[in-house]
């Protein structure tokens, strides 16, 4: 996380100071009903603090801590210095406009992810849209959006590519369908300049650029797009991001993640490798 801009990643900060709380709290033998009355709150809200889900004040962290026996200042100090890394504003704030709720808990996640992986089938993904692009696609999600909104939705979008070159930069695993590629979303000549770009990404080294091509067989038509996100903390499992029309799932359950990664790793083997995948681009740049 140390390399990292300051405010980046607070979803999972949050989630890391809620796990670690939680942990506190059943070292103690402290049930959530009790936690909760020490600090004048619901056993729910306990709950939704140990996932992550709500921020925290100062004061209610250290009730919580000296309720769990937490007295040494080297350990409250390390929980503490947690907390504000938890609290500190992220960059999509500034966009809470255009950005649902559902969509900033995602942000966060991405920026704090050490690897991410993505099967998409409609689109290319944000990450590797040009503006042009990005703004097509943005429009027709939000065909009654004025210019101004959509000038913010795009510049999100934007902003989430610095993402490619930060220090250090999360692996980045990406399987595209072929007929996102052939979708001519802008125009064509949008659309030639966005296959350039796919092929310029593609030499970076942390990304993998795979196609899944036409005819591929059942799992690639049935799978749906799905996004994979893993962490360098212990505290924060994979998790399964699946958006829908007007909000997200975040699936987390290791049973239900095995079955997406198992899926990830049969659409890599079905897609054409990353040397094949430039091959197709190249072809169909080439295309009238």
């Amino acid at each position: 996380m140390s390399g990292q801009q300051a405010g980046s990643g607070t979803t999972a900060r949050r989630m890391v100071l809620g796990s670690r709380l939680r942990r506190l709290r059943e070292a103690s033998g402290v049930t959530r009903e009790q936690a909760g009355y020490s600090i004048r709150a619901s056993e729910s809200k306990i709950s939704r603090m140990e996932l992550g889900r709500v921020g925290f004040k100062t004061r209610d962290v250290a009730d919580l801590l000296t309720l769990y026996g937490v007295h040494e200042d080297d350990h409250r100090a390390a929980v503490l210095d947690l907390l504000q890394e938890a609290n500190a504003p992220a960059w999509w704030q500034a966009y809470t406009d255009v950005v649902p709720g559902w969509f900033q808990a995602y942000l966060g996640l991405e920026e704090a992810a050490a690897s991410i992986s993505s099967y998409e089938l409609q689109f290319v993904p944000g990450l590797l849209q040009t503006e042009e692009y990005a703004r097509a696609v943005v429009r027709l999600g939000n065909a009654a959006a004025t210019d101004a909104e959509i000038d913010r939705r795009v510049g999100v979008r934007l902003r989430r590519q610095r993402l490619l070159r930060a220090r250090p930069a999360p692996d980045l695993l990406v399987i595209v369908d072929e007929a996102a590629l052939r979708r001519p979303c802008g125009g064509p000549e949008v659309m030639r300049r966005q296959l350039h770009r796919l092929v310029e990404l593609a030499a970076l080294p942390q990304l993998t650029l795979q196609v899944m091509p036409l005819g591929s067989g059942g799992l690639a038509a049935e799978s749906g797009s799905f996004t994979l996100l893993s962490f360098p903390e212990q505290d924060l499992p994979d998790l399964v991001y699946l958006e829908q029309f007007t909000g997200a799932l975040y699936l987390d359950k290791p049973a239900e993640v095995g079955e997406y990664v198992a899926a990830m790793q049969r659409l890599r083997a079905d897609g054409l490798s990353p040397e094949r995948t430039l091959a197709l681009l190249h072809s169909i740049l080439q295309e009238d």
